[in-house]
C-alpha cells in the first residue's frame, strides 16, 4: 500500500473548479496549452535548492478522480454547475509532463515541471502540485544543508512530532532522499522504504526502578548493540552504568541536551577509559545545520534531526508557482507566448526546455533556460534537465514507490557532485548558479 487516499480530487482550492466551470461555460476549456512550475527566488541566503516529491505527487494525479462522494459534494455545496459536475465525473489526465528528475537541484526560473494538456486538464492539478512540491522541496533543501555541514556523518530524521501526520511521512522520504540515513517513522518505511530507526526515550527511564534497571531491560530486549540514552539525569553516572550494563559492545550512547561540544568531548574520553572505544555517540538536541556545523570538530558520530528539518530550517515553503506559459489560438493554430506582468510577480511566457551548463571539469556554472517552439531540444552541450514523468497520461513507473525514492537519492547525489565548493558556504550568498534565459 502506498500513501494516498482512495481520491485526491478534493487536495485543491476551489477556484481551480470555478475557473474550469467558466472556461467550459465559455468553450476554451480544450485549448491545448503549456504550463509550468518554478521558483521565483531561493530563500533568502540559500544557494540551491533541492526537488522533492515529483513520486508523490505523480501518484495523486493518478488519484486525481472525481468520484461519487467527491461528485456529491461539490452538487451539494453548489461550487460548479451541473455541467461542469458531469465533465470532472469522467475526468482523467491525458496530457503530457517532463520535467526535473526528481532530488534534481533547481534555481530562480528553473521549470521543473512541464505540463502539455487542454487548460481543463491542467489548470485543475495547480494547487495539489504546489502543495507537493513546496513543501517537500523545503525539506528536502534543508536537509541537504545539513547533510553537508555533517560532513559524511550520518543523520536520521525524527521530526515526526512536529509536522501533522501525512507531512511526517513526506518529511521522511525528502530528507531521505537528501541524503539522510534513516527516520523514526514508521509509516515512511513502510510506504517509500526509508530506512527506520529508533530505541528508547526518556519515559522509559523514568518508568522503571533506577536507570540501572532501565539500560538492563533494553540491553535484555534489543541486545548490547542498542543505543542508550544517558541524559536523564547525570550524564557521568549513566555512561559508567551504560558500559556496566551493555559491556564494551554497546552500540551507542545519545545526548539529548546540555552544551555538546564540551560534553561530546567528556563522553568521548570516558568510554574511552572504560573501555568501550568502539562505541558510538549520536547527538540529538534541537540540530540545525548550523549547530550541526559547530560541531564538525568534536567526536560525534551521528545526530537526529528533528523540528529543523521537517519545517524546512526556517523556511517550511519553497515559493514554488504554477502559470500558464502558452496556449494554441483560438482556431488551434499558432502557439501564443502568455505572461504574467504584475511588479515582483512577473512570468516569462513561452515553452522553455533547460540545460545545466558544466566547465570542462564537469562541474556546474549556470542554469541555462532555453525558449523553445514545439518542444524541440534545444543545441547545447550542457545535461538536459528534462526527463518524462507522464506521456499522454501514462505515469512513467520508474518513478514511484520505494525503487522512485531511491533513484531521486541517487540523482541528488550526483547533481549536488557538480556543484562548486562556494555552494556548501552556510553564510549567506546568492543562487551558486545564475539563470540564464536564451
Amino acid at each position: 500500500m502506498t500513501e494516498r487516499a482512495a481520491s485526491s480530487a478534493l487536495l485543491t482550492d476551489r477556484y481551480e473548479l470555478t475557473m474550469l466551470d467558466a472556461a467550459l461555460l465559455a468553450g476554451t476549456h480544450d485549448r491545448e496549452c503549456v504550463f509550468e512550475a518554478f521558483t521565483r527566488r531561493l530563500p533568502a541566503g540559500r544557494r540551491y535548492g533541492v526537488l522533492a516529491g515529483t513520486g508523490r505527487l505523480l501518484e495523486l494525479i493518478e488519484q486525481f478522480r472525481f468520484q461519487d462522494a467527491e461528485l456529491q459534494f461539490l452538487r451539494d455545496n453548489r461550487v460548479v454547475r451541473d455541467e461542469t459536475i458531469d465533465w470532472l465525473a469522467d475526468y482523467r489526465f491525458s496530457g503530457t509532463i517532463r520535467g526535473y528528475r526528481e532530488g534534481e537541484l533547481f534555481f530562480p526560473g528553473s521549470p521543473f515541471f512541464i505540463v502539455d494538456a487542454p487548460f481543463a486538464e491542467g489548470v485543475i492539478l495547480e494547487t495539489l502540485l504546489l502543495s507537493v512540491f513546496n513543501y517537500d522541496s523545503a525539506v528536502a533543501s534543508a536537509a541537504a544543508r545539513m547533510v553537508a555541514a555533517a560532513g559524511g556523518r550520518p543523520l536520521a530524521e525524527m521530526g515526526s512530532r512536529r509536522a501533522n501526520e501525512r507531512s511526517a511521512v513526506a518529511a521522511a522520504r525528502a530528507a531521505f532522499i537528501a541524503g539522510f540515513s534513516a527516520t523514526s517513522n514508521l509509516e515512511a518505511g513502510r510506504t517509500w522504504g526509508v530506512p527506520t530507526m529508533g530505541t528508547a526515550a526518556h519515559a522509559f527511564t523514568l518508568l522503571h526502578d533506577s536507570e540501572e534497571d532501565a539500560f538492563r531491560a533494553q540491553v535484555n530486549a534489543l541486545g548490547p548493540g542498542t543505543t542508550l540514552l544517558v541524559d536523564t539525569f547525570d550524564v557521568e553516572k549513566a555512561i559508567e552504568t551504560a558500559v556496566k550494563v551493555a559491556g564494551p559492545e554497546l552500540g551507542a550512547v545519545r545526548l539529548d541536551s546540555g552544551d555538546l561540544p564540551k560534553l561530546v568531548k567528556q563522553v568521548r574520553e570516558q568510554l574511552d577509559s572504560l573501555g568501550a572505544a568502539k562505541t558510538r555517540i549520536t547527538v540529538t538536541n534541537d540540530l540545525d545545520e548550523f549547530t550541526i556545523a559547530a560541531l564538525a570538530a568534536s567526536p560525534v558520530d551521528s545526530y537526529g534531526v528533528g523540528t529543523s528539518v521537517v519545517t524546512g530550517s526556517g523556511h517550511p515553503a519553497s515559493g514554488m508557482v504554477y502559470k500558464l506559459v502558452a496556449h494554441r489560438s483560438g482556431d488551434g493554430g499558432e502557439w501564443i507566448s502568455v505572461a504574467k506582468k504584475s511588479d515582483g510577480k512577473a512570468s516569462i511566457g513561452g515553452r522553455k526546455h533547460p540545460i545545466r551548463r558544466l566547465d570542462a571539469r564537469g562541474t556546474a556554472v549556470a542554469e541555462v533556460v532555453h525558449i523553445v517552439e514545439k518542444g524541440d531540444t534545444p543545441d547545447d552541450s550542457g545535461r538536459d534537465l528534462l526527463v518524462p514523468l507522464i506521456t499522454d497520461g501514462e505515469v512513467h513507473r520508474e518513478h514511484l514507490g520505494v525503487e522512485g525514492t531511491r533513484r531521486a537519492r541517487d540523482h541528488r547525489a550526483l547533481a549536488m557532485a557538480e556543484l562548486p565548493d562556494e555552494a556548501f558556504r552556510l553564510g549567506r550568498g546568492d543562487p551558486v548558479l545564475p539563470t540564464i534565459f536564451g
